[in-house]
């Protein structure tokens, strides 16, 4: 639909029809083919901020699909990289697409559900790209939870926010009538496919991330320019476990 080599509009349709897990499964293969991959331009931004803060030892991405966030993560990492995703379709593209590099970190896959991670003060570094709209407002605290246990203390818990849309912008438009469709279909339909655009407000992301034990601080991203009032276009928020 996207392009020649990305999915048909039938099998995206079947995909939305399925659970998030076995959606995911069916399209993993022609995954990076579509705009819900996140851009290489916003993954070398994040790896732009986070090269001042590191080196790191050992970095997580936390529901890795297809490996993008992995790679980001391989030139900040000294010792290993670990993607975490309870799809086992996009799992299998990851390890088909991301090769170690020589000399650098060890690159290992583990299926998960990001709300019951199974690590404990492990990684130095956690990420996350273009997942957020998998989860309800209300499992948000569960999930930062999860992260904030499987970083070592002074870890860093890091994923780039874009600012809103303003009403004007046909992408707000665009972005609230799919969250309307996805809410009907979610009414009318079993079982579920929980994805929202709208449902990851900043105020509400920092103040859930203070809840279960982060600090947190915003970096703009520059790349990505400013609005008229000068607020960032795009930034990386800091989360940081003390």
């Amino acid at each position: 639909m996207f392009t020649s080599q990305g999915p048909t509009l039938r099998e995206l349709a079947v995909q939305a029809l399925s659970s998030i897990e076995d959606g995911y499964d069916l399209l993993a293969p022609k995954f990076d083919h579509t705009p819900f991959r996140t851009p290489d331009r916003i993954l070398h931004a994040v790896a732009d901020s986070l090269s001042g803060l590191g080196p790191f030892d050992a970095g997580l991405d936390v529901c890795c699909g297809t490996g993008a966030g992995v790679e980001t993560l391989l030139p900040l990492c000294r010792e290993r990289v670990t993607g975490v995703d309870f799809s086992a379709g996009m799992l299998a593209r990851a390890r088909d697409s991301v090769e170690p590099r020589d000399g650098g970190p060890a690159v290992e896959w583990v299926r998960a559900d990001a709300r019951a991670l199974p690590f404990a003060e492990s990684f130095d570094l956690a990420v996350s790209f273009g997942a957020f709209g998998h989860f309800l407002p209300a499992e948000r605290p569960r999930l930062f939870g999860e992260v904030h246990r499987a970083l070592r203390p002074g870890g860093v818990f890091a994923f780039p926010v874009g600012a809103p849309q303003p009403m004007t912008s046909p992408l707000y438009w665009a972005l609230l009538g799919f969250d309307g469709v996805m809410r009907v279909r979610n009414l009318l339909w079993r079982p579920s496919f929980v994805m929202y655009y709208r449902t990851f407000p900043l105020r509400g992301v920092l103040r859930d991330l203070r809840r279960v034990g982060f600090t947190t601080r915003l970096r703009p991203l520059e790349e990505f320019g400013r609005r008229a009032d000068g607020s960032p276009n795009w930034c990386l928020v800091e989360a940081r476990k003390g």
